[in-house]
Formats: structure tokens, sequence, C-alpha cells
């Protein structure tokens, strides 16, 4: 969007965006599912080992992005510390139930601070479907003062929150069925360091897949109420255009 105020720039807005993505995807899930699976065996790296190499991508690429963002993300932070007391759990050979806890758990909390937030002047909704780079805020809000619709266009927000809410404990849920149903063997041997990285490689499909059809749902129904409450079309509102 920003790439219509500056065309030469545009390679270096959009290259950024897609290591990022591919960056998350082979850090978090490929390469620890490659040697989780691959290499347990006692002829390789070994039950522990193997857990201690593959945790040590997300950890490491968490870090990373840290440093690059230049500023603290309670997410990234959130997803460092699950995945630092994923390898403790396994290490320490403690049954898997402490997996499956800390699966939910992680999900569950993020979906109790966006109702939370929702009481507060920066809701988390915003953070994840209404962002600055989305939506050009200065514009809604005057519009929707000058048409006397800020107080229901909060209401439709708050609407949002739960179903985004609502996104994260089904992933909290699903979370806590696929560990239960994977890991269901002895922790500390090859079987289990296998069927850790099963359940990561599972987690995209069964979990986000989900998940991020409830983030679009709420998403294109606060895009339907902004041009519903306005009476404009919704591109007056998206940033970067016009």
């Amino acid at each position: 969007m920003t790439e219509q105020n500056n065309k030469s720039a545009e390679p270096a807005k959009n290259q950024p965006a897609n290591g990022g993505f591919f960056g998350n995807l082979a850090f978090n899930i490929v390469i620890p599912v490659l040697i989780m699976t691959n290499l347990a065996g006692d002829d390789w790296l070994g039950p522990a080992w193997s857990i201690v190499a593959a945790l040590a991508f997300p950890i490491g690429y968490g870090l990373y992005d840290l440093k690059r963002s230049g500023k603290v993300n309670a997410f990234s932070v959130l997803g460092i510390i699950s995945v630092i007391l994923t390898g403790g759990i396994s290490l320490l050979e403690l049954p898997a139930e402490y997996i499956a806890i800390k699966e939910a758990t992680i999900p569950a909390i993020i979906g109790i601070a966006v109702i939370f937030t929702q009481r507060t002047s920066k809701p988390l909704v915003k953070i994840f479907i209404l962002n600055d780079q989305l939506v050009n805020w200065d514009a809604l809000n005057a519009s929707l003062e000058e048409k006397g619709k800020t107080k229901e266009f909060e209401a439709k927000v708050a609407v949002s929150s739960y179903i985004v809410a609502g996104s994260f404990f089904l992933s909290s849920a699903l979370n806590y069925i696929l560990a239960k149903v994977i890991l269901v063997s002895p922790p500390g041997s090859t079987e289990y360091t296998e069927e850790l990285g099963r359940m990561t490689a599972l987690s995209y499909p069964v979990i986000v897949i989900p998940s991020m059809i409830m983030l679009i749902a709420a998403l294109w129904y606060l895009f339907a109420q902004i041009s519903k409450l306005t009476g404009e079309e919704l591109d007056n509102f998206i940033a970067g255009e016009g």
C-alpha cells in the first residue's frame, strides 16, 4: 500500500514480509519437524539431543526477530516461552499431560487478554485485524464522528473481539486434543520425540487454519459494519488507498 507513494521501495517493502512468513514456517515448523521425526533415533542425535536441536531453531529465530524489530513484542515473547517450556517438559521427561496443558494455556491466555482489553483504550482486536497498516483510523474516526456512529461502531468492535477471542479458545481446545491424541509414548523415548515432531507438523492444518478462518470472519464482519455505518466505500478507509 505504501508502494503507491514510492514505487522503487516496493521490493524492499515486500521482501521482509515474505521473508518473515517463510522464515516463521521454516524455523518454527519445517526444520524442527524434520529433526524430531528423522534424527531422534539412537544412531543419530537421540531423543534428548534431537529435541534440543529442534527447539533451538524457533528460539533462535524468535530472538533474532525481536532484535531485528528493535522492540519487545508480547506475542513473540510468549512464543519463545512456549518453546522453552516444551523443551523443558520434554527433557525432564514429565508426563505428556504437561505438554497438553501448556499447549492449551498459551492461546487461552491470549483469548482472555482479547476480551479483557476490549474495555481499554487499546483493544487487542485492533492489533490482530484492524491495525494501522490496514485501516486509516483518522479518516474512519472522522467519518464515524460526523455521522454520530462512534458508539455504535465500538459495539461492533466488541462483537468482533469475541469472535477473535473465540478463535484463540478454539486453538486452545484443539491444541489440547492434538497433544493428548498424539503424545502416547513414554517421555524420553525415540517414539515420544517423533510424536512431538508429528504434533508440531499437524498443528498448522489442525489448529492454525480453523483459527484463521475465524479471524477472517471477524475482519469481514468489521469491514461490512464500517461500510454500513459510514455509508461510504470501504476503500476510503484502507491505509494507503485514495
